[in-house]
């Protein structure tokens, strides 16, 4: 692009802007493809190609079109121009439908003429009578806009998107011509800044009459939005008028900048395509409350609250098994354990944990989720999409809530791994359960010790032999002591290890709660915040890149 391409501007930062503007355009439609309006995409591109190109091909060079209707005079107008009778007129006009090239100038034109296409072309020879001042400039005659020809009528709409200046020709009878107006003004309105429009035939008007269609003329392009561009009276047949468009021309050639504001003007068009596709509004802001309310929702699909009960359940198991009075707690084993029914059984053997490679989760046996549950999942996701597309159009809307539902048939299993993965934190906060156990333990010694004692009485009265010496404790018998206290110190020992193993159970439970909400939380983010995220992201980047499309500093 660099090169020859400078040529077009008359300051090389003019080139950057231009340059920069072009490479944002690019951008803005990948990120737009498949968001927004194809044909708008196609345009931004179309753009971006062709203007790489005329930067790159004779730079010096400025292309000026000829068009107009059948009868305008377009092509008498390019042969007192060119000073030549090159451009057949009137009946004898044939019926190719390619444009006539004529360049002015010692440099050759060959390369920017092959770029567009023009087969039949013509130097002029230096002229001092008719090309002053035209240097550098590529004069082309377009076939009639509304030939009865459709190779005609697309040979000038090819045109019209390349050339660098636009210059209508109209005559009186039918400068207001609606195809005119509709096909090419009103829709090059943005252009206005390369476009002229030229009423021939003004030889044929009193000069009442040709101030009065010029200003009529110019009141019609005002109402389309082209208040701003030339309007000139000539005549092809005299020659009037002529001198000042060939000054005017020679104007837009010395400033060498009509290419670069054609090139300008169509990025600025093609970006505001993309804007009216795209939507320009600003992101909304993703509230972490609808976040948090689809983690709720996952977790309940996910089972937490089951999870969460069980832990509290196995909990008061396990602590009633560890500071229970033992001869009654080994009733509690025939209990299943609430976490190993469900596979969720992070403990080995002795108490320890196991460690569980997150990659190797199994499945869990928890419930199937239900249709209520899976129901408020969906509205969960619907709303969050909602929330975060609030504002954007229907193609940014739907690639939003398509990227908040991209990981769908991914998340029951991922849950599900995610809560079997989950350390519910149940191997530490048990050292005291030990001490418990070492007591009750020592207390079943006291019962057992009391329980020899009487019966080592028993048996020696019954072979009257002579009894063990009596000893007292607090002035009772002290296998009956033993017997007794050791029953009802047990007793009462698993009483108040049960209120410890109930506190425990509670904040285990609340602990596992967390736990597993943060596991849940970052399901969610990885297959549904995030997706959605980055294509909020894609919106706002594309955004960014339409503005600098627009407004390049």
């Amino acid at each position: 692009m660099a090169g020859k391409g400078v040529a077009l501007l008359r300051r090389p930062d003019e080139t950057a802007r231009l340059v920069t503007r072009v490479r944002a355009l690019g951008e803005a439609a990948d990120l737009c493809e498949g968001r927004v309006d194809a044909d708008a995409v196609l345009e931004a591109r179309r753009v971006v190609t062709q203007t790489d190109r005329r930067l790159a091909v004779s730079g010096a060079a400025t292309v000026v079109a000829l068009a107009g209707a059948t009868g305008s005079g377009k092509s008498s107008t390019f042969n007192a121009l060119t000073g030549t009778d090159l451009a057949t007129v009137g009946v004898r006009r044939p019926t190719t439908s390619t444009a006539l090239a004529c360049s002015f100038g010692d440099d050759s034109a060959e390369e920017l003429l092959d770029w567009l296409a023009i087969p039949r072309r013509h130097a002029l020879e230096a002229d001092p009578r008719l090309a002053t001042g035209l240097d550098g400039l590529v004069l082309l005659d377009l076939p009639d806009h509304d030939s009865t020809e459709v190779a005609h009528r697309m040979e000038v709409d090819r045109l019209v998107q390349l050339v660098d200046m636009l210059v209508w020709v109209v005559d009186p009878q039918k400068y207001a011509d609606a195809a005119l107006h509709e096909r090419y003004l009103k829709p090059l309105a943005s252009h206005v800044d390369v476009m002229m429009v030229v009423l021939n035939q003004v030889d044929t008007l009193t000069p009442e009459q040709q101030d009065q269609c010029l200003r009529d003329l110019r009141r019609l392009l005002a109402s389309e939005g082209l208040g701003a561009a030339e309007v000139l009276g000539v005549s092809a047949r005299t020659g009037e008028g002529l001198d000042q468009l060939r000054a005017r021309l020679g104007r837009r050639i010395a400033d060498k900048r009509a290419a670069a504001r054609r090139l300008a003007a169509d990025v600025e068009a093609a970006a505001a395509g993309l804007v009216r596709a795209s939507g320009e509004e600003k992101l909304p802001t993703l509230s972490a409350g609808t976040v948090d309310t689809l983690t709720t929702q996952l977790a309940q699909a996910a089972g937490v609250p089951v999870v969460v009960e069980a832990v509290d359940k196995a909990w008061r198991l396990r602590g009633g098994l560890a500071t229970g009075w033992p001869v009654l707690a080994w009733l509690a084993k025939f209990k299943p354990d609430p976490l190993r029914r469900l596979h969720l059984d992070r403990l080995g053997a002795g108490g320890r944990r196991r460690e569980i490679d997150p990659s190797g989760v199994g499945r869990t046996s928890l419930p199937a989720t239900t249709g209520v549950q899976q129901a408020r999942v969906d509205t969960a996701l619907r709303s969050l999409a909602d929330t975060a597309s609030a504002g954007l159009g229907r193609g940014w809307v739907d690639a939003v809530r398509s990227a908040a539902r991209s990981g769908q048939g991914e998340l029951p299993d991922a849950l599900d791994r995610a809560v079997a993965g989950t350390d519910l934190d149940l191997a530490g906060h048990r050292r005291w359960w030990q001490a418990v156990r070492v007591l009750q333990w020592v207390l079943v010694a006291a019962v057992v010790a009391g329980l020899v004692w009487l019966g080592s009485a028993f048996v020696l009265a019954y072979l009257r032999l002579p009894p063990l010496p009596d000893v007292l404790w607090w002035g009772l018998p002290a296998p009956t002591v033993l017997t007794l206290g050791g029953v009802v110190a047990g007793l009462l020992v698993a009483a108040l290890s049960r209120i410890g193993v109930v506190v425990g159970a509670r904040r285990r439970a609340r602990r596992a709660r967390l736990a597993l909400r943060r596991s849940v939380a970052a399901v969610a983010d990885r297959l549904v915040v995030e997706p959605l995220r980055l294509e909020r992201q894609r919106y706002d980047d594309a955004r960014v890149a339409l503005d600098r499309a627009r407004n390049a500093r």
